[in-house]
């Protein structure tokens, strides 16, 4: 196929995750092109020397990967919301299932050299039997996205058994920073959209149910940084291994901000697990993970482009 060593993919590429993927790529001197259908997406995070396709993971998109015959592959594209899963369960699957499968086929027929798939490093466990959660832990999801992110693992795995696609799986905890939106309903950009707009934010259930909290920069650099290595284990948990309650984040938001105000307390959401930390020791020994930023470094960062930026909050 004559395919471009320095060539890269990036589904989802105008996402939150996605576009600081493509902005480190691109620092490091690949090309890039992104798939995107820009239903979250937003064409202004793109990198200006980043190309386009606007399409959706279930298309046909095989005259895209034939005209820019990428080696590498990174699938981020996905339904990312556990509880759009609850309310729209197909929609879920055909996007996180069948739009893997779809992407795998494609990287298969045109010979991709190699695919790094994003996965979720709580929702695919369920409730945890013990914590730390390491790579081992037995897996029961209990939201349909947790079980169709899982499930696309298995097709990611079975292309590599059977027609020889290099692959790797990144399993994240719960991804915050810069260019994420309230929308998205992770944690910290709605409690920030809360207080930029001096509302008291929402804190489902009594607010101790603790996360892993990564920051993206973190993540979007050591992507790349590990795209080319081959080690022995395929699947990797990537967070900062520190469990933290949603609790402390808003507190830690408040003490950033100097707001003055209490958050809200109402009923919890089915589905979602009550604590989680990851094991990240493996992906330490095999691959040199080590987060750069502390909590407090990255909500910082996180708070000042959200006040920074105001219009990416609407």
């Amino acid at each position: 196929m004559n395919n471009n060593p320095k060539k890269c993919l990036v589904t989802g590429g105008a996402g939150f995750i996605g576009s600081h993927l493509v902005d480190v790529l691109i620092d490091k001197g690949f090309e890039v092109c992104v798939i995107d259908n820009l239903s979250h997406g937003k064409k202004q995070r793109l990198h200006p020397k980043a190309t386009l396709y606007q399409a959706d993971i279930t298309d046909d998109v095989s005259k895209i990967f034939q005209k820019e015959k990428p080696q590498y592959v990174f699938h981020l594209a996905a339904q990312v919301q556990l509880r759009e899963s609850m309310d729209n369960p197909l929609h879920d699957a055909k996007t996180n299932i069948l739009g893997t499968i779809n992407i795998l086929e494609t990287c298969r027929q045109t010979g991709v050299k190699k695919i790094i798939y994003t996965s979720t490093g709580g929702a695919r466990v369920g409730e945890p039997q013990y914590l730390p959660v390491d790579e081992n832990h037995p897996v029961k999801p209990c939201s349909p996205y947790g079980i169709s992110k899982h499930t696309a693992e298995h097709y990611v795995q079975m292309y590599g058994d059977l027609y020889g696609l290099d692959y790797l799986i990144f399993c994240f905890g719960n991804v915050y920073g810069p260019r994420d939106h309230p929308s998205s309903k992770r944690v910290t950009a709605v409690f920030i959209q809360s207080i930029l707009e001096n509302k008291s934010p929402l804190i489902f259930g009594d607010g101790e149910q603790t996360r892993d909290f990564i920051y993206v920069l973190d993540l979007a650099r050591f992507i790349t940084h590990s795209m080319e290595k081959k080690p022995a284990q395929k699947l990797f948990h990537l967070a900062n291994g520190q469990e933290v309650s949603v609790n402390e984040i808003f507190q830690t938001l408040k003490e950033i901000s100097g707001s003055s105000f209490e958050a809200t307390h109402i009923s919890g959401i089915k589905g979602e697990i009550r604590n989680i930390i990851l094991d990240i020791s493996q992906a330490k020994k095999q691959l040199g993970w080590e987060p750069e930023h502390t909590l407090k470094q990255g909500l910082t960062e996180t708070y000042q482009w959200f006040k920074n930026n105001p219009e990416e909050i609407n």
